[in-house]
């Protein structure tokens, strides 16, 4: 948890709300593992820059704008289970970062059926994967969650037109789509309808008329990162051209071969390129994995995520207008209907965080030794030497 007082250090020196320094996220595998180490050994910040209302209204808009509404009938109920808590969680953010967007989901119907076997060809055209199959239920996985309760919905809009009840949820794993549906129906009753969660809340879309949809389809949603070097002609007359051009190599390889992203505009030598997305979750990975390289080569970047060219460079511009003390090397990303922002401090602020957090001892012994040397320098007459001991402080917390 961190402290009151870093976060107010944080707020003083950036002029922005910290929500996170790090991560609290419990890695389970080598991967999330080498990410969590990243978040917490460069104390990357979580920003808030413009508050996220959540609410049943705003979950819900946000829905039919992620599903597409040419994919969810004229005539549903929509029912909150669990009321999502109207702040933003870093570790669920960080999981859909590291874990990516791929979602299971359980269908039941109350009888043995043949529409089990018309269910699994469905899903398997719109490249899901059938995990476990029995008469009356299945488990699959897809993409991504909004494809996942596309599809159900699809698969319940058939079972009402041939007079079967589909029962439907969507979870991060099988079982973890089992329970939500035994919740749904504890909750609602055996009504047709899915369960689902988002930013940390229950919801469910009942049906309970026959519906028709002209085809269900994929949303298209193009996910752009805008990346810019901050101060490239500081950093060429520092490192050399060269260095410029191994730097944003390094980034664009990176970009094309472990975050499926496709170049566009790149031009050697250059200090800025988009790179455009299958999901938001990889481009935002793909902007924290170039600034923290960046970082490890003396360099800062900006950075900005969008559903198109200009709104991913408008939101890395932003960095230019924050009233921060000191460019901020900052990747922007819109979630919920809110703007948020990670950060990887320079090594000066990781230090000082990292005195704050976890060698308060030290601090205090710094801020006695500062006070003591300034209160000696002034009865002797050389106050104006006083600096001196914050130097001296300084050079022994970075020593040490």
């Amino acid at each position: 948890m961190t402290s009151a007082l870093t976060k107010a250090y944080i707020k003083f020196t950036t002029k922005l709300n910290p929500i996170s320094v790090g991560t609290k996220f419990f890695p389970t595998n080598s991967l999330e593992t080498e990410y969590v180490e990243l978040f917490n050994y460069t104390q990357t910040i979580l920003f808030e820059l413009e508050k996220a209302e959540i609410t049943s209204d705003t979950i819900l808009q946000n829905l039919i704008r992620d599903v597409g509404a040419e994919n969810i009938p004229v005539e549903y109920t929509f029912h909150e289970l669990k009321p999502a808590e109207n702040r933003i969680e870093e570790y669920a953010l960080v999981s859909n970062i590291i874990m990516g967007s791929d979602r299971y989901f359980y269908i039941e119907i109350p009888h043995h059926s043949n529409l089990i076997n018309i269910f699994v060809k469905i899903i398997e055209n719109e490249d899901g994967e059938i995990v476990e199959k029995t008469a009356t239920e299945l488990v699959a996985k897809m993409l991504s969650k909004n494809d996942a309760i596309r599809v159900a919905i699809e698969l319940i809009g058939i079972g009402l037109s041939e007079g079967v009840q589909v029962i439907s949820a969507v979870g991060m794993t099988g079982a973890a789509s089992i329970e939500r549906a035994i919740h749904y129906t504890q909750s609602v009753g055996s009504f047709p309808g899915i369960a689902f969660t988002k930013l940390g809340g229950e919801y469910a879309l009942v049906f309970d008329a026959p519906f028709l949809l002209k085809e269900s389809r994929p949303i298209t949603l193009e996910n752009y990162l805008f990346i810019d070097l901050i101060d490239s002609t500081k950093f060429i007359n520092k490192n050399g051209r060269n260095q410029l051009v191994d730097l944003m190599t390094g980034i664009k390889n990176f970009i094309e071969t472990e975050c499926d992203g496709e170049l566009e505009g790149y031009r050697e030598g250059g200090d800025d390129f988009i790179a455009r997305f299958p999901s938001k979750d990889l481009a935002i990975r793909a902007g924290l994995d170039a600034a923290w390289f960046a970082l490890d080569n003396g360099a800062k970047i900006r950075a900005g995520v969008g559903r198109s060219r200009r709104e991913a460079g408008e939101r890395a511009q932003l960095v230019d207008d924050l009233p921060s003390t000191s460019p901020l090397s900052l990747v922007v990303f819109e979630l919920a209907n809110g703007l948020y922002a990670y950060n990887i401090p320079s090594e000066f602020s990781r230090t000082l965080i990292n005195l704050i957090e976890n060698e308060k001892a030290k601090l205090i012994g710094v801020f006695v030794f500062v006070f003591i040397f300034v209160y000696v320098m002034s009865i002797l007459g050389l106050g104006m030497f006083g600096f001196l001991g914050v130097i001296i402080a300084l050079v022994y917390a970075f020593v040490t």
